[in-house]
């Protein structure tokens, strides 16, 4: 066997390397580019569970980011559990082949309760008085505690929201060599997510992004540097590129102004009533699955999505299958925007009446994703000093709420997820040998990595 390391670079595309990432530039002229036709969803768990599985989200079930429960009745975003994914992994297969061979998995999604050897993830604690506190979960358990007792704490609150920045990669590095150092892992599968922050505030906008490449391109040059002299065979890779969007699609307010949103009021404000609404949206970046509790509701829905601007696909059953995308877990319908547009999850039409966790970093709250808790509200100059009271407030072990996330999402300029961007935004993969003349899909990132590791003559 070969040893090999996948360096998932998040939101790395042709569009972004260049002048400001001199190392990437580099060793893409000595390496070979290839560009990966993007998933559709083009987000972070359906692509990544294409690349360990080898199968379409209609076979291992990773339909979104997020998708709704229909026994539940609730929608689930950003769930851990590694038996979500419905298919074997590669590392699964591998140790059939060679008992011998162990991963790690660092930061990956789907890590908590997975068969891989070491697996870390980003994972809080949730104390009663209402802290949320940082950590990360591991396998082995005490790998956790090895980890920070030689690195720190796991930067939590720079891994996403406001304060996101470098730290969170940093770290996920550092604990990513020194597991390889320990145990001398078969394949290291490593997650650094810097990019995915300031290109979805900034967009492609070098004058604001600059900083942020420069960044990732140095803590690239550090891991490629660690496993070269290891002989490790390196594997670069992107799950998606990441466009430029000006237009932020309300699809549940569209929903609920055709009367087919019902909402819960708690002390004034509103909830989305999943398990009574007729229809509604789980927001997936550039991507919507539609659940219907009326189903006689469908074809009309369906025709008020089609003449909605900024919309360009609306798949019934037949666009699932054609898209692999006909799961249980889907939509009724499954929804693309424009590639200048994508969808938030808002369902109210008074911000008065806005849920108290829409102002809030709160990931599992809210029925979508919400790229706009990467912001402080604008419109309160003294914002900062706001959250300065609220984290005074937790240190010294009083109840608080850090609500100083804006509800603008004109504000956001970045977004990814459709399909039809162009090729610049395509996903990538970077090798030492020659994968193909032609784009490959995302399923076949797995027998890349297979081959890497049990035919490395190839």
């Amino acid at each position: 066997m070969q040893k090999t390391v996948v360096i998932d670079i998040v939101a790395l595309s042709t569009s972004v390397i260049g002048e400001h990432t001199p190392f990437l530039k580099k060793y893409l002229s000595e390496h070979h580019l290839t560009y990966i036709e993007p998933i559709f969803p083009a987000v972070t768990t359906t692509a990544q569970s294409c690349y360990v599985t080898g199968k379409f989200p209609d076979t291992h079930g990773i339909v979104g980011n997020g998708w709704y429960d229909r026994d539940d009745s609730e929608v689930k975003f950003w769930k851990q559990s590694n038996k979500l994914v419905k298919a074997e992994k590669i590392w699964e297969a591998a140790k059939k082949q060679d008992p011998s061979f162990t991963c790690s998995k660092m930061f990956w999604w789907y890590n908590m309760y997975s068969s891989a050897d070491f697996s870390v993830t980003p994972r809080p604690q949730y104390h009663a008085d209402g802290v949320k506190a940082p950590d990360c979960y591991s396998q082995p358990a005490d790998l956790r505690d090895k980890l920070q007792a030689a690195l720190g704490t796991f930067p939590l609150f720079s891994f996403w929201g406001p304060n996101a920045n470098i730290k969170s990669s940093k770290w996920i590095a550092d604990a990513s060599i020194w597991v390889d150092k320990a145990e001398n892992p078969t394949l290291s599968l490593i997650y650094l997510p810097h990019l995915d922050y300031c290109l979805q505030k900034f967009g492609v906008d070098f004058s604001k992004v600059s900083k942020e490449l420069g960044e990732i391109d140095k803590l690239v040059e550090e891991l490629v540097t660690h496993y070269q002299s290891q002989g490790t065979k390196i594997i670069l890779l992107s799950e998606y590129g990441i466009n430029d969007v000006n237009q932020p699609i309300h699809i549940n307010r569209i929903l609920r102004e055709n009367g087919l949103i019902s909402v819960r009021v708690e002390q004034g404000l509103e909830l989305l009533d999943t398990g009574i609404s007729k229809a509604f949206a789980t927001a997936d970046h550039q991507i919507a699955h539609v659940y219907f509790n009326d189903l006689s509701e469908k074809e009309r829905v369906k025709s008020i999505l089609e003449n909605t601007e900024g919309i360009a696909l609306v798949l019934d059953e037949e666009g699932k299958k054609e898209h692999h995308l006909n799961h249980e877990r889907s939509g009724d319908l499954v929804v693309m925007a424009e590639t200048n547009a994508w969808f938030t999850y808002y369902h109210w039409l008074d911000d008065a009446k806005a849920p108290d966790f829409a102002r809030l970093v709160d990931i599992h709250k809210k029925t979508g994703y919400d790229p706009v808790e990467m912001f402080m509200n604008p419109k309160n100059p003294l914002i900062k000093l706001r959250a300065a009271y609220k984290l005074a407030r937790k240190l010294l072990g009083f109840r608080y709420l850090m609500d100083v996330i804006p509800l603008d999402a004109t504000l956001v300029k970045g977004s990814h997820g459709g399909i039809r961007a162009g090729k610049q935004f395509y996903p990538i993969l970077i090798s030492d040998s020659k994968i193909s003349d032609k784009n490959i899909l995302a399923t076949d990132v797995y027998d890349v990595i297979w081959k890497s590791i049990f035919s490395p003559v190839c």
